[in-house]
């Protein structure tokens, strides 16, 4: 339909630093967009610094719900002015989007009554109108680290953290919500015995924007390590080690789950419809977490795969496999039953890239510093092996502990032959120049991302070995090409190496594409079916690399073994020290 006359699509991403809005037409094309940064437009009176607060003594990292309960009016209001008149308010029909994964609100029995009376004929917005909807008025960040003594207690709860990863999709982590149910209910009891109902962050917001408690999503649940996603349901086991033995207490207060990634959950508000033009039947269909959102930005098919190469770098890739790990992350596809998605995420990317970079001779004559590290990776074969019967090289350049392998900071180099056997620890450590490090440490995030994908992928052709079909980069080192040219050549792509720009907004845009496809689908119709015919390329994404070289592949592949091997040493004898 034209733009003039057609439905419009709005989605959300509440992160941890901004609440953006992005309105799309049928077609998939933004009609609009607006953010409100926390920091700037709230900072002095909330008193946050990027977004939250810090409790360095106990780990705790947390957001002040009321802040983004004045971002969710504030963004509409600025979304309003952004359209090209007020009145296409009126023509979105369906909202969705995204929230921080993790994180938690925690309602009062006072919520429900208070979100159905939402008014705007009532004197204040809606941080007046929800005062004494919570229980707690803040929300646990992701960043939060003061759950250790839970997660120890999840770890061990199901016989070892490899088991709680085979029901939950991942090993207890600081962050995930169980954990932080379990301290909140130990160091808060009365607090906890007076919440009603606990949501999700995107479920909040999901909340507010309906005027009731939306229910958790199908994906986003998977955050918690409370979900048994081989069973598609709730563990019995784990909901009472966080509860402290109600189980039937905490699984009211979570409520039930939607299995339905499309489902109308109710109309929009009055509130939004009288204040900011919304019509009154447009629908509100489940919200998500932000990293199951970025893959409905593309959107991403099976065997396709996402790396984003920031400060941190994660792999995301859309399979129908099921292979948990102790190490990494699944969980249910936000929109395809029986898929998953699985992620990795590696707190030494770009931070440590730089690292490497600036190890290398100072650039003369106005060259940047990347420039001398790219040229350094190009001008170095893959693994160094300049010339036959070279040793392969490998090594990994941790300058914080990692999380996949968990293994402290430090820097370690080894050598293999071509086949990887004979796997050495090169002592001195100086064994070989900076510029060949350069190349080495993009190949070792490439080869640890290989290492534990391998049993997702499968051959794209019956003539080609198994790799993703297409890669995606996004985040600032998609625009390196010497990195594109290592993913490449490290992890294939038989359709190439892309990169994505989606303009900072693919958690956003994943929500209104979520929306859209709520609405508009046909019976039986997937996500991928609705989207992928609309989705344009041109101007989204550009070929940056060939992908998959023959000859290349399979030299990495040789030697996948003996990175591993690496790994295992360099985590044991940590674990003896």
């Amino acid at each position: 339909m034209a733009s003039s006359e057609g439905p419009l699509y709005l989605g959300f991403d509440l992160s941890t630093q901004q609440l953006k809005a992005i309105v799309v037409d049928s077609d998939l094309k933004v009609i609009g967009q607006a953010k409100v940064d926390f920091d700037g437009d709230f900072g002095a009176q909330y008193k946050i610094q990027k977004g939250v607060h810090v409790i360095e003594s106990t780990g705790e990292v947390y957001a002040p719900v009321a802040m983004w309960l004045e971002s969710l009016d504030l963004v509409l209001s600025r979304l309003r002015d952004a359209l090209p008149t007020p009145s296409f308010m009126a023509r979105i029909k369906g909202v969705s989007g995204s929230g921080q994964q993790h994180g938690s609100v925690w309602w009062s029995d006072k919520a429900e009554g208070l979100l159905a009376g939402l008014s705007a004929e009532k004197e204040g917005g809606l941080k007046a109108q929800l005062e004494g909807a919570l229980t707690y008025d803040m929300a646990p960040n992701w960043q939060d680290q003061s759950t250790q003594k839970e997660c120890d207690a999840f770890d061990a709860e199901l016989g070892g953290r490899e088991k709680l990863a085979e029901a939950t999709g991942s090993g207890a982590h600081h962050r995930f919500t169980g954990t932080q149910i379990m301290r909140l209910r130990r160091v808060k009891p009365e607090m906890y015995a007076q919440t009603a109902r606990i949501s999700l962050v995107s479920s909040w917001l999901a909340s507010v924007l309906m005027g009731a408690i939306a229910p958790l999503e199908i994906s986003d649940v998977c955050g918690m390590n409370l979900w048994d996603i081989p069973k598609q349901e709730y563990n019995e086991t784990l909901l009472r080690l966080a509860a402290g033995g109600d189980s039937a207490d905490l699984r009211k207060k979570l409520g039930e789950v939607l299995m339905d990634g499309g489902a109308s959950m109710g109309a929009i508000s009055k509130y939004f419809v009288s204040k900011y033009g919304f019509s009154g039947d447009c629908q509100i269909t489940p919200f998500t977490g932000d990293n199951p959102a970025t893959i409905l930005a593309l959107p991403l098919r099976p065997l396709d795969a996402i790396v984003s190469l920031g400060t941190s770098t994660t792999f995301l890739m859309n399979t129908p496999k099921y292979r948990p790990d102790g190490a990494y992350h699944f969980f249910n596809h936000p929109t395809t039953a029986d898929h998953y998605m699985f992620m990795l995420c590696y707190k030494n990317g770009g931070l440590a890239r730089e690292k490497v970079r600036d190890q290398l001779p100072k650039p003369e004559g106005g060259a940047t510093g990347w420039e001398n590290f790219n040229d350094a990776v190009l001008d170095t074969k893959p693994l160094g092996v300049e010339k036959e019967g070279d040793r392969a090289k490998m090594g990994l350049y941790f300058y914080l502990r990692e999380t996949v392998p968990n293994i402290r900071a430090g820097t370690w180099r080894y050598t293999s032959n071509a086949d990887g056997s004979d796997l050495r620890e090169e002592k001195p450590q100086t064994s070989w120049n900076n510029k060949t490090d350069a190349r080495i440490i993009v190949e070792s995030q490439a080869l640890s991302m290989r290492l534990r994908s391998q049993n997702l992928v499968h051959p794209p052709t019956p003539s080609l070995p198994a790799q993703p079909r297409r890669i995606y980069l996004v985040g600032g080192g998609s625009l390196n090409p010497a990195i594109a040219r290592v993913i490449g050549d490290v992890l294939g792509g038989a359709d190439g190496v892309y990169k994505l720009d989606v303009g900072g907004s693919a958690c956003a845009m994943g929500g209104a594409y979520k929306a859209l496809w709520a609405i508009e689908r046909k019976d039986g119709e997937t996500f991928d079916d609705l989207i992928g015919k609309r989705w344009k390329e041109e101007g989204m994404i550009e070929k940056v690399d060939d992908g998959f070289k023959d000859g290349i592949y399979q030299q990495y592949g040789n030697v996948l073994g003996a990175f591993e091997a690496m790994e295992k040493k360099i985590l044991s004898e940590e674990n003896q020290a």
